[in-house]
């Protein structure tokens, strides 16, 4: 089965550890979404949904540097697998560079996440976290 993938990097001046752990911080991750509900079970193998249950999924690996998740959205039909997102975060200079790796979307809908990472997590992240 044919899937779409995009590959975003932003930097933010927050340490690698400091953005990692935000990430999986119910409270921090609404204020990353501009205030949409998040509830995350911040372990390996642990669910979470984001922007009030639109985005669901479990979290894979959880490693200094690195969280994998499954993840799938209420645009996805029943029948197709969640996708996998895969985030990095690297040290530069005195903040770091997230780097989002998203496979496995349904076809046709690449471009729709990809503004949607932009218009409604970066964008988010940027106020809150500088930029």
């Amino acid at each position: 089965m044919s899937t779409d993938s995009l590959t975003l990097s932003e930097y933010f001046p927050v340490a690698p550890a400091s953005l990692l752990a935000r990430w999986l911080d119910p409270a921090w991750h609404a204020r990353f979404t501009g205030g949409a509900t998040a509830v995350i079970d911040a372990l390996e193998g642990g669910e979470y949904s984001a922007w009030d249950g639109y985005i669901e999924g479990t979290t894979l690996t959880i490693a200094p540097d690195r969280i994998v998740q499954t993840w799938r959205t209420a645009e996805f039909d029943a029948d197709d697998p969640p996708s996998r997102l895969d985030l990095h975060f690297a040290a530069e200079g005195a903040g770091t560079r997230l780097t989002l790796q998203h496979d496995g979307i349904p076809v046709g809908q690449g471009d729709m996440y990809r503004e949607g990472w932009e218009d409604h997590y970066f964008v988010h992240m940027r106020d809150v976290l500088g930029g």
